[in-house]
């Protein structure tokens, strides 16, 4: 019997969070551009990135019930099919429908729902693999979305450096290429279930266990402190620090996510070596500290330096938590990965919110909001403690 070929699923796993990175932050570039070209107000542009973190957690809600029954390798292969079909549109839709605006939000509802498979789908794909030191390959998988993240804001700015911004809707198509050839990678690479069909536990199963609720505190902590700080990161630097727009966008947003990724790859790397929970503890620590030099310091550098850092400081923990999770409810299934990323979703909607909120209450002062975002690496640190303590007292 021929043997598994389960590389070839990681590295179309790997594509897959990589397109994940594409869906959520190539849109974000062109709101100037949607202004300009569409005459759509900024009050309705920002609609569009609620619009696809608010149906990515429907996905999420929603892939609990049904994705066990229809499969993981049909559900998977959907993914990328909507996620190209819904950059395609981006593309045409608001040229031919008589309402611009309609025709993004169809766009964006449309790779939402392809994002928020790849997010519930593809952790456990890996994790069902035979793969020695789950939760390092986890945190290595993880990496390949701070560096898609990377990859198509530099790439994009590049494209629209030397063929000009008006050409978005080409690059929108090039884009989409990518999830197309990884539906066919993703229909022939081997694919496993975590659990045998039956014996997952059902959702109500999984809110009576106690440490389960503790997880998802911890993801909501983690989504929240990594979208406060990343989606605010570009206007802290300019606002804040007084760096110019262009500086703001590549040592905000950018530099995050490649200090975000250098912290999964170490981990990838090392992780045999290293207690999960102790890191994730000092992972919160440093966190807190970052938002902290973000919020109090004088000295722009040692502002920016927080903001940078603080992307390493939160890598570990969306992977980190999915596999002490799936450690510690092996049987916890589709519906457990469903909930956390809805969790982590939750966590990314109120982050940010809560920052821009506090921020302008106090006279568009960037400084006051990240200090109040010190309440959420403030949540993960008691949390692992709490945690920590569960398990010493083997209550789980």
């Amino acid at each position: 019997m021929k043997e598994k070929n389960y590389g070839k699923t990681l590295i179309t796993c790997y594509l897959g969070f990589i397109t994940q990175a594409i869906t959520a932050n190539f849109a974000p570039l062109l709101f100037l551009t949607f202004h300009k070209e569409y005459g759509i107000s900024f009050g309705k542009i920002a609609l569009i990135s609620t619009v696809f973190y608010v149906t990515q957690l429907l996905v999420d809600l929603c892939c609990a019930q049904f994705v066990d029954r229809i499969g993981y390798r049909k559900s998977v292969v959907g993914s990328q099919i909507l996620s190209a079909v819904g950059l395609v549109g981006l593309a045409f839709l608001p040229e031919y429908l008589p309402n611009h605006f309609v025709g993004i939000i169809i766009s964006v509802v449309v790779y939402a729902v392809g994002s928020g498979l790849i997010e519930v789908l593809v952790s456990p794909i890996v994790e069902a693999c035979p793969f020695d030191n789950k939760d390092s390959v986890m945190s290595l998988l993880h990496s390949f979305y701070c560096w898609g993240t990377v990859g198509v804001v530099l790439l994009s700015a590049l494209f629209f450096g030397i063929f000009g911004i008006e050409n978005w809707r080409i690059l929108a198509c090039v884009w989409a290429l990518l999830p197309f050839y990884n539906v066919y990678n993703f229909m022939t690479c081997p694919i496993e279930c975590l659990t045998d069909e039956g014996e997952g536990l059902k959702i109500k199963e999984l809110f009576i266990i106690p440490i389960f609720w503790i997880f998802m505190i911890l993801m909501i902590g983690a989504g929240a402190s990594e979208a406060a700080m990343a989606q605010w990161a570009s206007a802290y630097v300019e606002s804040a620090l007084g760096f110019s727009k262009n500086i703001g966008d590549i040592t905000g947003p950018c530099m995050f996510a490649v200090s975000m990724g250098l912290s999964r790859v170490i981990y990838g790397k090392y992780g045999q070596k290293i207690n999960l929970t102790d890191f994730m503890l000092g992972s919160g620590v440093l966190c807190l500290i970052c938002y902290l030099f973000a919020a109090v310091s004088v000295n722009p550098v040692l502002g920016l330096a927080g903001c940078i850092i603080c992307g390493f400081s939160v890598g570990i923990m969306w992977p980190g938590t999915i596999s002490m999770a799936s450690g510690r409810m092996p049987l916890g299934g589709t519906g457990l990965f469903a909930l956390l990323a809805m969790g982590g979703d939750l966590g990314a909607s109120i982050g940010p919110g809560v920052v821009g909120a506090v921020t302008q209450r106090v006279n568009d002062n960037m400084k006051a909001g990240m200090f109040v975002g010190c309440i959420f690496p403030i949540v993960l640190i008691i949390s692992l403690c709490v945690m920590k303590t569960f398990i010493a007292k083997k209550k789980v």
